[in-house]
């Protein structure tokens, strides 16, 4: 789940045959791939109740995004943005600065 213009880091292992869990001193662990999969496993039982295998690229993809979004402090703000953008409803304080002074 890389991020658009990050390149992607190199990919290591944990080997859990040998009870490995976390590697320490590095940040090499489970941690990311265990959360990700929770927030798929809520969002099954208790959003969608059902998925279909003709939408699950479509709930992942909502997934995806909410995870590489979770520390965005401004979420609720770029969301609503995007939205009037796409709407093409105009923002009524950009046409008072655009108005000709009297």
């Amino acid at each position: 789940m890389d991020k658009a213009g990050v390149p992607p880091k190199k990919h290591e292992t944990v080997n859990h045959s040998q009870k490995e869990y976390v590697r320490l001193g590095t940040d090499i662990d489970t941690n990311t791939v265990e959360s990700a999969f929770s927030l798929i496993k809520r969002g099954i039982i208790g959003t969608w109740h059902r998925v279909s295998a003709k939408h699950l690229p479509a709930y992942l993809d909502e997934k995806t995004w909410r995870f590489n979004n979770l520390k965005n402090p401004f979420l609720f703000r770029d969301t609503m943005l995007r939205l009037i953008a796409e709407s093409g409803v105009q923002n009524p304080h950009q046409s008072r600065m655009n108005m000709p002074s009297l």
